[in-house]
């Protein structure tokens, strides 16, 4: 895949240069961003980047912003990292997680550089970690999808094996079970963030088992093309709206909202104030949206879904609150107990109801 860098300023200029030749403006701060995918991958990374734009937008000219586009998670990554470093970044902003020992070890070079990775958890003083609590929105698309499927059989199309993939597919399943009783989960682990050729089969496959209803933690948008010619099949936006597919066969979405943090953060760059933190925040804070939805659904199908999304919103409800047991039927959370975060953060198991083993 091409792999492009621009670099902008805010919204009166743009300038375009090359990575690594010193352009920035003593009273600017620069600002780089490293995505996974292209910014046009109607997801994960697309969203990111519009986040970033809401960045530039809120700063003007105050900011010079750089970022890359397409970086493998590995190896590469820490080539492209460093060279942002040497760039002249006051700030670089990693949204992967197996960009974690690169952000680290590139940190440990540039001790005057900010740094701050997406969905990981080893942090420096100079590097931050922020994620959003998505298995909150699962909790959400989880009681739409119990109750849209007819089939009974909803498919999930798993992207990398890591507690943050694992939490989402138990959040949906525990709260497509409350609501329907008779669902099982067929899962696809396809090992990658982004391959819409990969997810595209995936969600063929399901579809041919019988799932009636696809949810994914994967980047592209091809699963709701699948679904779209399949006919009949539900699916649900993934880091951003996908509103393109609304009102069939996406029937609402989780949204990634990144904007406020990265504002919060390069002004505090600005202030002189950052220091290294962890945020992890959900639907009641913001960085967790779920979007409209559609008109597919009967009414009180959405009410109780959107009663749900405020519940959580209030703090009233914990989508992980017991009695839960594990796969293997032994108690994990007792008659309302609710699981902590230190759990939650290194989840590796399924719970009692879905089939099959989390890949190694």
């Amino acid at each position: 895949m091409k792999r492009r860098t621009l670099l902008a300023t805010g919204a009166s200029a743009a300038i375009a240069t090359a990575l690594g030749v010193p352009a920035r403006a003593q009273d600017k701060t620069k600002v780089g961003f490293i995505y996974v995918g292209p910014i046009n991958d109607g997801g994960w990374t697309q969203h990111h980047h519009h986040s970033a734009m809401e960045m530039v937008e809120h700063f003007g000219d105050a900011v010079d912003f750089v970022y890359q586009e397409s970086v493998p998670e590995g190896p590469d990554a820490e080539r492209a990292i460093t060279q942002m470093a040497l760039g002249g970044a006051d700030i670089i902003f990693t949204t992967s997680f197996g960009y974690m020992d690169p952000t680290i070890n590139v940190a440990a070079k540039f001790p005057d550089v900010k740094f701050e990775h997406a969905t990981g958890y080893k942090m420096a003083d100079n590097v931050s970690v922020y994620s959003a609590r998505f298995y909150e929105g699962r909790a959400v698309q989880g009681t739409l999808a119990g109750r849209m499927t007819q089939s009974n059989k909803i498919g999930y199309i798993a992207s990398v094996p890591i507690p943050e993939v694992v939490r989402g597919i138990n959040s949906a399943y525990i709260h497509a079970k409350k609501v329907n009783p008779d669902v099982e989960f067929k899962i696809i682990w396809i090992f990658e963030w982004l391959n819409p050729a990969k997810e595209a089969d995936a969600a063929k496959a399901l579809i041919e088992q019988g799932c009636d209803v696809i949810l994914q933690h994967t980047d592209s948008t091809a699963p709701q093309q699948a679904a779209k010619d399949a006919g009949n099949v539900y699916t649900f936006g993934q880091a951003a709206d996908m509103a393109e597919f609304a009102p069939m066969p996406r029937i609402s979405s989780i949204i990634d909202e990144w904007a406020p943090y990265y504002i919060d953060r390069v002004q505090a760059v600005m202030d002189g104030t950052w220091t290294s933190t962890n945020t992890w925040d959900g639907i009641g804070p913001g960085m967790v949206g779920i979007g409209e939805i559609s008109s597919a659904v009967p009414d009180d199908v959405k009410a109780e879904a959107e009663a749900l999304r405020d519940a959580i919103a209030s703090g009233e409800y914990h989508p992980f609150t017991g009695p839960i047991n594990k796969q293997d039927g032994s108690v994990w959370l007792a008659e309302g107990e609710v699981a902590d975060d230190g759990t939650l953060a290194g989840l590796n198991f399924y719970v009692e109801g879905i089939e099959g083993d989390i890949p190694s």
